[in-house]
């Protein structure tokens, strides 16, 4: 997989109109993450079935374009998906998960980490 620097139009606006509708649940679960004790919540998305995390929502519930898994940091480094030398940099560039959703976005050969604010009640 490529981590690619940009996240494009077409994914913006596909990933855009999902959270609007995915938005509580996911920072609902992201409190739940934390509340059971683990760290930096990540949720990975893709159109396809991945092995990360476990799937939250799918792409047939709520008419929705992306599948949403619920996963964490630790997840990541076990996985080497965040190397373990790279965890301190990941840690430090993370956004405060009571603001911003950590998304992980799967695309078949695209690989980004997205930080979307969360709508503010």
């Amino acid at each position: 997989m490529v981590n690619d620097p940009e996240l494009d139009g077409k994914y913006l606006g596909t990933i855009s109109r999902d959270f609007i509708k995915v938005s509580d649940t996911l920072k609902e679960s992201a409190y739940q993450i934390k509340k059971a004790g683990f760290d930096y919540p990540i949720f990975a998305i893709s159109k396809d079935s991945i092995s990360i995390g476990q799937l939250l929502l799918g792409r047939n519930e709520m008419d929705l374009d992306w599948n949403y898994y619920a996963s964490f940091l630790g997840e990541f480094i076990e996985r080497e998906l965040v190397a373990e030398e790279k965890a301190e940099a990941f840690k430090s560039s993370y956004k405060d998960p009571d603001e911003f959703c950590c998304l992980f976005v799967v695309d078949r050969d695209f690989t980004k980490f997205v930080y979307i604010p969360y709508p503010i009640d």
